[in-house]
């Protein structure tokens, strides 16, 4: 199947695969197949995470409806799979939390859906860690909101290792004018660019 039988990954296949009855991995490949997944997407996704395959129905199919009424459409939740099978980790009630603790931080709705398409990892983060990072970047470095929109990534940077080191770089070049003075959406262009 592709996997080195030295990496923990391969454990991980081996335990999903005979954990499991070919009945039921008929029933999840049906289940993928209804929304759209090929054979060989599945496989694919296997590979990157095989315990996406051990997923039940159930599970499978309320974390496609939540995305979808949380205004993602049948093709964007596809890809989110796609993009990170390990978002069937979480339950309606997290994902439903995960958009209230955006929602309740200033992000709109759709702003929500563009960072969940663009890093599904995001669903996932603790309230409280998406208010820290989000507060940090908005108070202490002065940046709009729609910067975190558009870079969801840095919320799965770690606060004491990147996002906080870096901010202090950026903050010295911006009081020496090395980043100069220039419009707003320019300061954090540039400075995004440093964290990424």
């Amino acid at each position: 199947m592709g996997f080195a039988p030295t990496t923990p990954k391969f454990v991980e296949a081996l335990c999903i695969v005979y954990g499991l009855s070919d009945k039921r991995l008929e029933q999840n490949f049906n289940v993928y197949k209804r929304f759209g997944l090929t054979i060989d997407d599945v496989w694919e996704l296997f590979k990157k995470c095989p315990t996406f395959l051990g997923y039940s129905e159930n599970r499978i199919i309320q974390t496609f409806e939540t995305l979808k009424r949380c205004g993602l459409c049948e093709v964007e939740v596809m890809s989110v799979f796609k993009r990170n099978p390990l978002c069937l980790r979480a339950s309606e009630q997290q994902i439903l939390n995960s958009m209230e603790t955006y929602i309740g931080l200033g992000f709109s709705r759709d702003e929500f859906v563009m960072m969940v398409k663009c890093f599904p990892q995001c669903i996932g983060y603790s309230a409280e860690m998406v208010k820290k990072k989000t507060e940090f970047v908005v108070k202490k470095m002065n940046w709009p909101l729609k910067v975190m929109t558009l870079f969801p990534q840095v919320l799965g940077y770690s606060m004491e290792k990147r996002i906080v080191p870096r901010c202090k770089v950026i903050k010295a070049l911006m009081s020496k004018g090395s980043l100069g003075s220039e419009a707003n959406s320019l300061q954090w262009r540039l400075s995004w660019h440093v964290l990424i």
